[in-house]
């Protein structure tokens, strides 16, 4: 199976290649273009940037894809599916319109070449309910060109690229939750230092979703979740979690939000050993003492 470099390696390397102004402006970005080690002007707009350097030069990048997708319609259609739902096997099915047998080969190609990788819902749900597994890929910048530049490649090839520009805007605002998420966690596993975590994922069965889902050495059972919103986390956030555990029959020890845009002064008052909230700037920790060691080179073309 093929190593790309982690989640955190590729988001140092691109905060330390691109200097964005702040972590909010570096998550947005780095959702978009990273993993590809290409310089990115983070002066421009998100959609003057997928202007200039990808639809200008979508005949190369998709050159350049279709050496590992060789050009197989299922697979695109099946790439395309996991990046704009859920991640579960079965939506992506539906949206790809494609079948089991089908996607089974595909993953199975995609996971050898280490461009997807699999997931599964960290504890069982209860009732031995079966659900299926999600699939991530392995650099942001692909799970991005298969949501909103590989649909609509008839249009863009002949320069028209107004169903890109609308998708994109439509859909802008929640596409980097994934990010933060995964960001999140790796925050979550450096923050515990004492007791440290030895699992980590998510959890979700047909009915409940829970963004972390993570255990200790000595045992302890975490659970979090993401918010990643222009308002503030406030005390309802807290009373949705403790209900989704609730309901998949966990019992944690220890609750955790993550919030963009901080916390409500009630929330902040029940903070504690049982209650951690993390702001945005506490990711900060995740790109401390950057160097030149961190820079993971451009292997492809530098758009």
């Amino acid at each position: 199976m093929a190593k790309y470099p982690s989640l955190l390696e590729q988001f140092r390397s691109f905060y330390f290649q691109n200097n964005p102004k702040n972590l909010e402006e570096a998550i947005e970005y780095f959702t978009l273009f990273g993993g590809m080690g290409w310089h990115v002007d983070t002066s421009k707009t998100p959609l003057e940037l997928i202007e200039s350097k990808l639809l200008k030069n979508y005949t190369y990048i998709h050159n350049d894809i279709t050496k590992v997708t060789k050009s197989d319609k299922v697979i695109h259609a099946f790439l395309s599916g996991i990046a704009s739902g859920d991640r579960r096997i079965h939506s992506a099915l539906k949206r790809g319109r494609i079948t089991r047998d089908e996607a089974d080969e595909a993953i199975q190609s995609l996971r050898e070449m280490g461009f997807l990788t699999q997931e599964s819902s960290l504890e069982a749900p209860p009732n031995d309910e079966k659900v299926d597994d999600k699939l991530n890929f392995s650099v942001p910048f692909m799970r991005f060109w298969f949501a909103f530049i590989s649909p609509y490649f008839k249009g863009i090839k002949e320069g028209e690229y107004k169903e890109v520009k609308e998708r994109f805007t439509n859909r802008e605002s929640g596409f980097s939750d994934l990010i933060y998420e995964q960001l999140s966690k790796e925050l979550l596993k450096k923050s515990f230092k004492e007791d440290p975590i030895v699992e980590i994922g998510s959890y979700w069965d047909r009915d409940v979703e829970i963004d972390i889902l993570a255990k200790t050495k000595s045992g302890k059972i975490v659970a979090g979740a993401c918010k990643y919103s222009n308002a503030k986390a406030n005390k309802s956030e807290l009373t949705k979690l403790k209900a989704k555990c609730e309901k998949a029959e966990l019992t944690p020890d220890i609750f955790v939000l993550f919030s963009k845009s901080g916390f409500s002064n009630e929330l902040k008052s029940e903070k504690g050993e049982e209650l951690k909230l993390y702001a945005l700037k506490h990711l900060k920790a995740l790109v401390e003492d950057l160097s030149e060691k961190d820079f993971i080179e451009c292997i492809g073309k530098k758009y």
